[in-house]
């Protein structure tokens, strides 16, 4: 039903536009009472689809990923369509409206989208207030930091949306790797990076001292244009920093073997979707082998298929998560994931 009448009919409007009407219709289902309708036709609860990983218990492998629900406004709802986790974000300390529009594209003949949003948020503390209803999922909340701040202070806004969220989510994730904010990437150098996970780590400690409670993980979000030797200086940051695990991956500024108009692959912004299938699960292979599985990976990039998400796990990702393919799959998605993660658990 999604593919067949709902997608062809949002797919003729402004894509930025569709993300607010599908809040808006979101919001209203659950108002007038369909949320156990949608869970109904979704949701996939089953004992054996639950993962433990770093201190905390996954209802199921699949989660969404950031850039979906920014201001923590409908995690609850969005959990209902069968996500085991949902992350919230990227959060800046102070509101910001992101790049000029029109700063989202589809790419229809590749089943991928380009976005140049630039961390549009409401500020993590407007966050902290839709996040103070009860949590129906697992919460993840992904921290960056303001355009306007330069990256020898970079420290000090994600150590606020830190402090701010600390309450407030189940873990977190230190994103330097989107392409959207001018010299964010530079971040992922391997000496601010270190600086920034230590200090991160540091606070950690402080505040689960102060408030008697576990230190909360923390995940690094990285690009998939990182070299080999970019990665094995990631492996070494995090065995260094002693932080929890990897996400990978971001978007890509690549723009290889697309089918889409010449007009739409030179758009400027980070690609995400099919095209970055491949890459992705390079990605993810590599640091699953040359750490040795010496830490947990979150996989996402290209997820368009229960295929696609068992080729993520079977190169050594531990959860995986969904975006774009959310978006051109609809919310049968998940549930085709959890079904086959099923299918081969009672055949092993």
């Amino acid at each position: 039903m999604y593919r067949l009448i709902i997608r062809p009919i949002l797919f003729l409007l402004d894509p930025e536009k569709v993300h607010h009407i599908s809040f808006s219709s979101i919001k209203f289902f659950s108002k007038i009472g369909l949320t156990s309708l949608m869970k109904s036709m979704f949701a996939v609860e089953d004992k054996r689809l639950e993962k433990e990983l770093f201190g905390l218990k996954f209802k199921n492998p699949v989660g969404l990923a950031a850039g979906f629900d920014k201001n923590a406004v409908l995690y609850n709802e969005l959990s209902d369509f069968g996500f085991g986790f949902v992350e919230i974000g990227t959060l800046t300390p102070k509101p910001q409206e992101g790049n000029p529009k029109k700063r989202l594209f589809r790419l229809k003949a590749d089943k991928a989208i380009i976005n140049r949003m630039g961390f549009n948020n409401q500020g993590v503390f407007e966050a902290v207030e839709n996040l103070k209803k009860e949590h129906k999922v697992l919460i993840g909340g992904n921290i960056g930091k303001n355009k306007v701040t330069p990256n020898n202070e970079a420290i000090k806004d994600y150590l606020i949306c830190f402090d701010a969220l600390f309450d407030h989510v189940d873990y977190f994730v230190v994103n330097v790797s989107s392409p959207n904010t001018p010299g964010l990437r530079e971040l992922q150098d391997k000496e601010p990076l270190t600086a920034l996970l230590n200090e991160l780590q540091l606070e950690n400690s402080k505040l689960s001292k102060r408030k008697n409670t576990k230190c909360k993980p923390i995940l690094l979000k990285i690009a998939p244009d990182l070299t080999d030797s970019q990665l094995l200086d990631i492996i070494e940051i995090v065995s260094t920093t002693t932080i929890d695990g990897v996400i990978a991956t971001n978007t890509t500024i690549s723009r290889e073997n697309l089918k889409s108009h010449a007009l739409l692959i030179e758009e400027a912004g980070g690609l995400s979707g099919a095209p970055l299938k491949d890459r992705s699960t390079e990605v993810i292979r590599f640091l699953a082998e040359k750490s040795n599985k010496a830490f947990p990976i979150i996989g996402v990039g290209g997820i368009n298929s229960a295929e696609d998400a068992i080729e993520k796990l079977d190169a050594g990702a531990d959860l995986i998560q969904l975006w774009t393919g959310f978006v051109y799959e609809g919310p049968g998605l998940i549930k085709k994931i959890n079904e086959a993660l099923l299918e081969r658990t009672a055949e092993a």
